[in-house]
């Protein structure tokens, strides 16, 4: 007899139970499913779910013996990675319908390691700007961010133990920071994107929503296809605590947390780096950058739809057209700078503790909060991972730092997140 709620387990948790038989894949989506009827009302993180299937796949787990590392746990997907039985819709209405011919590569590897497709996260448009029905599960009336805020949302609420996201600013870190969860975009070029509905190909990253650290390992090595990396043991990590550019958007309270954290980790060696100013001439490069590459990648749309785009995304692709090969020269000059700058200040087997955002998520569904602090780390192609660390003074809602590898070695990042969350004794996420 189950004598736990199976909603609140963890993804490695939940396989374990299940190869052991003292859990089945039945019991553990019915108890999803359960969750997501009494929240999704008031949370709206599914674009799209069939609850049937969901059903018949835990069955067919059920049925068979246990054939990869996830066997019978269900996984949300961001829905703007093709999925060939649920439809692929971008949140936007020139899509609606839409059905992929087949997976992702990713939903490939998930399910080859034998997980089970719940269903569609809400996206904003495209992965862009225009927010969707998503609500913050900690406070209906703020953001969960975006935008991969479905994923985020469904993850902190209990509804599915871990979800794929995006990233081309701040679309993974950013809502797992208002939510309360963890969250990890890996180093560019980490996971194959065929499948993904691109915005900006050169920064475009697969990412994940986990509640734990060692979640995010086995998801990682699955989506690498490759073995997973250990996650505990070794020394403390090293810090360089980095106040980035456009700190003064930031709230006191979230710039109060990454001081008191260094200040309380006695163990852990830190570091303080002065930001030069070229730092921030990333967010510029990253505008000019992205706006190019949207406008090649949604220049059929942008030709026999526009009328169906929202004014956002239409404004942002009327200025990638615009971009000259010298501001795209100039831009990437200007993210060679800040590499080499970031390479003589951070050594070799040092991790950067900065912000994950802003602060709280925002009162009001209008905007999914300012990416300002994930666009650089984004477009550097570092490995990002955000660590729910607390509840802000404003709103008590999640707040949180974010760990960068600006080389983006995970083994040395997910064992930092590892060994800091038991130093700042953080327990599972979201809660």
């Amino acid at each position: 007899m189950i004598e736990f709620d199976p909603a609140q387990l963890s993804v490695a948790e939940a396989a374990r139970l299940i190869a052991m038989k003292r859990l089945s894949a039945t019991a553990l989506t019915e108890a999803l499913l359960t969750r997501i009827e009494r929240r999704e009302p008031d949370v709206r993180a599914w674009a799209f779910l069939d609850p049937e299937s969901a059903r018949a796949a835990a069955h067919a787990c059920d049925a068979t013996p246990p054939r990869g590392p996830l066997h019978g746990v269900p996984i949300g997907i961001k829905d703007v990675i093709a999925t060939a039985d649920h439809p692929t819709q971008y949140n936007s209405p020139i899509y609606t319908g839409h059905r992929p011919s087949e997976d992702a590569i990713c939903v490939q590897r998930l399910r080859r390691a034998g997980a089970i497709i719940m269903g569609k996260t809400v996206t904003t448009e495209f992965a862009f700007s225009r927010p969707g029905a998503t609500r913050n599960p900690h406070a209906l009336a703020h953001t969960p961010g975006g935008s991969s805020s479905g994923s985020a949302a469904a993850v902190a609420d209990r509804m599915v133990p871990a979800a794929l996201g995006t990233q081309t600013g701040g679309s993974v870190i950013r809502p797992s920071a208002f939510c309360g969860v963890y969250g990890y975009k890996p180093g560019f070029g980490q996971y194959p994107t065929r499948g993904l509905r691109h915005l900006a190909p050169s920064l475009d990253t697969i990412g994940l929503m986990t509640r734990n650290v060692a979640d995010i390992a086995l998801l990682s090595a699955v989506l690498a296809d490759r073995e997973p990396l250990p996650v505990d043991g070794g020394p403390p990590p090293h810090l360089v605590l980095f106040h980035p550019p456009h700190a003064e958007r930031a709230q006191p309270g979230a710039l109060a947390l990454l001081d008191e954290l260094a200040r309380r980790s006695s163990r852990v060696p830190i570091r303080h780096v002065a930001t030069p100013d070229l730092m921030a001439d990333l967010d510029p490069a990253h505008h000019v950058i992205m706006a190019a590459e949207t406008a090649r990648s949604f220049a059929t749309e942008w030709r026999d739809r526009r009328a169906d785009l929202s004014d956002e995304l239409a404004e942002f692709i009327g200025r990638g057209v615009t971009v000259t090969e010298d501001e795209l020269a100039a831009s990437w000059s200007a993210v060679e700078r800040a590499r080499t700058w970031l390479c003589e200040a951070v050594a070799p087997g040092e991790i950067v503790m900065t912000l994950s955002a802003a602060g709280e998520a925002p009162r009001g569904l209008e905007s999914t909060g300012d990416a300002v602090f994930n666009r650089l780390w984004t477009i550097l192609h570092a490995a990002c991972l955000h660590l729910p660390v607390g509840r802000g003074p404003v709103h008590g809602l999640p707040l949180g730092v974010q760990l960068v590898e600006i080389r983006s070695n995970e083994a040395r990042l997910v064992a930092a997140a590892y060994w800091l969350a038991r130093e700042w004794n953080i327990n599972d996420a979201a809660s």
